[in-house]
């Protein structure tokens, strides 16, 4: 007897999904569908002629999770219905089985994650050629438990500002720290975050130069003085011919800044300073952050490090493993939709317990059927 893919761990969040069909016209159930379309991204798919081929190829399989009682549908098919979704819909679907997975974890892990990272992405190809611009996709991303928690989309990475706030509503908050980069270094998010009850840790630029001078000032000042009330870490990397040396500051005493700027709930103000060394050529930047949470010079470095999971933990793997870039999926929903389900194989992936790299992993989902089927259920 077939397990519906509705019973199961995963797709029983989805269920509130509403078909975009007339319910009379309907031939291949959207359970179906979604099935088809996740397994086939899981296995290497990266477009919808391929993932109707791979389902004609694994029709008994996927009878395990559902009827199937026409079959599979035409590639035509399922991209017109995964263009249709309500992408809103979907993403809340997407973000209560996300919060089943954190509460499964435990209520301690969850309640203090260790970093909670949001930056933004560009699908390249998604852009119509009547003038659209590409979507963008800003991401939520787990550090400690390597899950991405939710996205959410604008037109243009300059429109981060206007997402940020939106994909912190979705997020369960309470004792996180929040890591972004300087386009989300905004008060109405800063304030967003605390109170949520949560801490926050900014990068500033030249954006806010008034700002960003008085912090370079601050810190300039503590060095000057010997360290006095200024904690600081060095972290020394040399690799392909490129020596770097990495100085983490963290100043605790924000009273006159505070006074000036206003910041809110801030706590401790930090910087990086990178003097990297290559072809006998040195460079110095400087990267300056507001935190609301005061913390040594080593926890501000780890944090710093651990934002660039969302980098190299998600949209590399996007890029790389799933080949994002070359999607060209720019009618309707779609793209934004496909972001989600790809985002979705992501965290199945990651949640697997053996050692290979995420691109064998989704390899080994098209050889073995039993490692797929493991993936959706949970088990892998």
């Amino acid at each position: 007897m077939a397990v519906t893919a509705a019973g199961t761990g995963l797709l029983a969040h989805f269920s509130a999904l509403e078909d975009p069909r007339q319910s009379g016209k309907v031939l291949y159930p959207l359970p179906e569908i979604l099935l088809v379309v996740l397994c086939g991204t899981l296995s290497g798919c990266d477009d919808f002629v391929e993932m109707a081929l791979w389902g004609r190829e694994h029709l008994s399989f996927l009878r395990s999770f559902e009827p199937f009682a026409r079959g599979i549908a035409s590639h035509d098919t399922l991209n017109d219905v995964v263009r249709a979704l309500d992408p809103a819909l979907f993403e809340d679907c997407f973000v209560s089985w996300i919060n089943s997975l954190r509460g499964a974890a435990g209520a301690e892990e969850i309640a203090v994650p260790e970093t909670i990272a949001i930056d933004g992405k560009t699908m390249r190809r998604s852009g119509s050629r009547r003038g659209a611009g590409p979507l963008h996709l800003v991401s939520a991303w787990a550090c400690g438990q390597r899950l991405v928690l939710a996205q959410e989309a604008v037109t243009g990475k300059s429109n981060e500002i206007t997402a940020i706030p939106r994909l912190l509503d979705q997020l369960v908050l309470k004792g996180a720290l929040v890591t972004i980069d300087a386009m989300g270094c905004q008060r109405a998010i800063a304030e967003q975050i605390v109170e949520a009850e949560a801490d926050y840790v900014l990068a500033i630029k030249g954006n806010q130069k008034s700002l960003y001078g008085s912090i370079q000032r601050a810190i300039a000042e503590g060095r000057a003085e010997d360290g006095f009330g200024l904690d600081m870490v060095r972290i020394e990397d040399a690799d392909h011919g490129r020596n770097e040396v990495r100085r983490h500051f963290i100043l605790h005493d924000v009273s006159t800044l505070n006074r000036r700027h206003a910041w809110p709930g801030l706590g401790a103000v930090g910087m990086v300073e990178a003097e990297v060394e290559r072809d006998g050529k040195t460079t110095v930047t400087r990267r300056c952050f507001l935190c609301s949470r005061p913390m040594s010079a080593a926890e501000f470095a780890a944090v710093v490090r651990s934002h660039w999971q969302i980098e190299n933990s998600l949209h590399w793997v996007l890029d790389v493993v799933f080949r994002d870039d070359h999607a060209r999926v720019r009618k309707g929903y779609g793209a934004r939709n496909m972001g989600l389900i790809k985002r979705i194989a992501v965290n199945l992936l990651k949640s697997a317990t053996d050692k290979n790299s995420l691109k064998v992993r989704r390899k080994k989902a098209s050889w073995s059927t039993g490692y797929l089927h493991s993936l959706i259920i949970g088990t892998a």
